[in-house]
Order: C-alpha cells, then structure tokens, then sequence
C-alpha cells in the first residue's frame, strides 16, 4: 500500500525526523488559508505540491496544458491560482502513463533554501534477507538512473535485523555523504528515524529524495526530508490499523479495489485473454504459457488457495468488467481447494452474467472428476483443457477465431 507524500512526512515526524511544516488541504481556500498563514509567521516562500501516488510530480503536466505539480509561491494569490490549477485536475508524468491522476488533495509547505540534494532509502534486499540503508550524494535524480550511470555514488550499509541500524553505521553513512561537523548528528538522527519507520511500520521502502542541507534565515545549515515516500507492505496491515486507516482508494485501479474486497489478488495488464487462477506461481506460468502460445494475458488474478463459490462468481463479474478481455482462461490445481465448488462458482458465474466469450477451463486435483462432470452436464459453453498446454492453445485459438 502506497501512501501520499503528506502521510509519509507525518510518519517520519513521529519517529523524529526533520521534515518541513506542511499542511494537507483539499480545497482552494483551504489552501490560501494556511498559506496567508505561513507568509504571515514571516516566510518568504510557500510551496504547493499536488498529491498522487506516482514521482516526477514538478515536471508533470495537466491536462488543461498548467506545467508543474509543484509550484513556488511568494503570495496567497500565487497559490490560489496554483491550487485552482492543481485540484480537481488531471495530472500526467513520467510516472502515471497517459491516463494520469487526478488530484484530490494538495499540500501546502513552508519553503527550503536548499544548499545540497542528497538520496536515503531503506528497502529490503532480497538477495540477503535483511534491510539496506542507502545513501547518496546524487539527490533529486532517478536512483535506477544513478545506479546504471554512476554505481559508484551509491553507497549501501547492511542492517541485522537483530540489531537494527546501529547509530555508529548512520555516523559513518552520514560522513561519507559529506555531512560531517554540525550536520553529522542531524543527518544521523534523520537516518535512524527512517529506519525506525520502515521496520515499525512493516514498510517495504522508506525514501526520502531529496534529503537536502537548507539554509535557515541566519545562515545556519540543516537537514530536511523535503519529500518523502513510503510503501507499507499490505500483508502485515492487519496489525497496524492506523496505517491501513490512510489508505486512498481513490489512487487504485477501481477493479483491484473491488477485488480487494473479495480477497482476491488482481491486477490489470494490457492483453486480452482474462486469466483465473488459484496460486500466484500457478498464475505466473498461466501468463507465461498465454504468451508462449501466441496470445496476451489481460491480467494477474489469484482466487487463493481457499476460494469460494462466491469469491469465483466476484471474480468473473471483475473480469467482465474490462472491456479489453475477448476470452478467459481459468486454471485451477485443487488441493485444499475443491475442483467441484470451483465447477459450481464458475457455471454460477457463466448464468449470472451471461458469458458470451470462449471460456476454457482446465481442472485438476481434488474432487476433479466431480468438477469436470459439472461442467459437461451443464449445457453451458465451455471448453474443457486436459493440461495447462492444452488450455492455453484452446483459449488462443478461441480469440482469434472469434
């Protein structure tokens, strides 16, 4: 689960980390009304951020042609041309695709005199089993692009996840990155409080790009989280209700929300033979072996290994609902799961909605001559498959004959 920028400061000021004062807002008089009432506390400058779940937000473009997700503004007019711009809007980067988001929510924030960008994560490396704290002194870029380009600039400390980050490892990371002096305990501080976040949360990625060294209105220098990014890893949410609590709909692909509900794994992709299957590794060779025969999967559905008759009937109704599939294949292995209540959830399925396109249905494990016989007595037009082979020709062939 993603969470917007606004929420991942606010989860980064609680475990300690500096991050500048900002409110959320969703309206434009919300928005002018915190900024008039940062300019009137002495700030020079207010930014006003669009909030969506996808990067390079600053170099976006809305649909109406306003260039910019982020804006600097000096007066509470520039910023409420700026929110009337943003909310409501469609936005497109990089990111999003060219569908782009629209912006429900924006957020107004003090303005930083940045000295320096930098880059922190924490993620997991799967290679080791254990969190990595990154760091480099390329801030604001793409890491992927750093990485291919300059590998050199990112430097990685190894965490024991017995131990967590140690303060001595986030001294060190800090001075390598050049910010030693009166900034080493600031930015080591900074780096224990992401660390704090990314395992207390059950996240799976904390970012801060850019953390920047900014100059305060003395001439003193600190460090900022001036964005921020966190990823919370949806199967540990059940224990962490405050966090599930800001989770935005809104921001999800309407199908993968309504499979949600049902307890079901999908996710859209841009083919057009529909996939049902029970298993995520079963699912993916089901895509591999679509694509092999000549075809192209519409998407990532698993049932799960315990499903029921009526999570099978919720998820053809999902799959109808994209007007891109012209075929469905459904690949069931029964093992705790019955082949013959999968038979009933899907004919169930083919009399409520109506099926009018090919189905091919391949069945093994338990109760699977059960489950087969339900299918040929039906009456209804459906494609038996012997063997996942089988299946993938039979629906393939059905599409393009259609």
């Amino acid at each position: 689960m993603n969470l917007h920028e606004y929420q991942a400061k606010d989860l980064l000021r609680q475990f300690g980390a500096p991050v500048p004062h900002g409110v959320s807002v969703a309206t434009v008089e919300e928005a002018v009304g915190a900024a008039e009432r940062m300019l009137a506390s002495g700030a020079a400058v207010v930014v006003v951020k669009s909030q969506i779940h996808a990067g390079g937000r600053g170099k976006g473009v809305f649909e109406g042609g306003y260039r910019g997700g982020v804006q600097i503004c000096r007066n509470a007019e520039e910023v409420r041309r700026a929110a009337a711009h943003m909310l409501g809007c469609r936005l497109v980067t990089r990111q999003t695709g060219p569908e782009g988001r629209i912006v429900r929510r924006v957020l107004i924030e003090l303005g930083s005199k940045v000295v320096r960008e930098l880059y922190l994560a924490v993620l997991l490396d799967r290679g080791s089993a254990r969190p990595v704290v990154m760091g480099s002194e390329a801030g604001g870029m793409d890491i992927e692009e750093v990485a291919v380009k300059t590998p050199e600039k990112i430097l990685r400390v190894d965490v024991d996840p017995l131990l967590g980050l140690q303060a001595f490892q986030a001294r060190r990371l800090a001075s390598e990155l050049g910010l030693g002096g009166d900034l080493l305990a600031p930015a080591s501080k900074t780096m224990l409080a992401a660390y704090r976040a990314f395992w207390e949360c059950d996240a799976s990625l904390v970012e801060i790009n850019p953390l920047v060294v900014a100059e305060g209105p003395g001439g003193e220098a600190s460090v900022l989280a001036l964005d921020a990014k966190i990823n919370l890893d949806a199967n540990a949410l059940g224990r962490h209700p405050d966090l599930l609590a800001m989770r935005d709909p809104e921001e999800e692909a309407p199908l993968e929300v309504e499979a949600s509900k049902h307890h079901l794994n999908y996710i859209k992709l841009d083919g057009n033979i529909a996939c049902m299957v029970n298993g995520a590794g079963l699912a993916m060779a089901t895509m591999d072996i679509i694509k092999v025969s000549g075809g192209a999967p519409a998407n990532f559905l698993d049932v799960g290994g315990g499903a029921n008759r009526d999570q099978v009937a919720a998820a053809f109704r999902i799959i109808l609902a994209d007007p891109h599939v012209e075929g469905i294949l459904v690949n069931i292995f029964g093992g705790i799961m019955r082949c013959d209540v999968i038979a009933e959830g899907i004919l169930a399925a083919v009399q409520e909605t109506g099926l009018k396109l090919p189905l091919v249905v391949r069945l093994e494990g338990t109760n699977v001559e059960a489950g087969r016989k339900l299918l040929r007595d039906s009456g209804l037009s459906v494609i038996a498959a012997d063997s996942l082979a089988d299946a993938a020709q039979k629906i393939v062939a059905a599409v393009k004959s259609r």
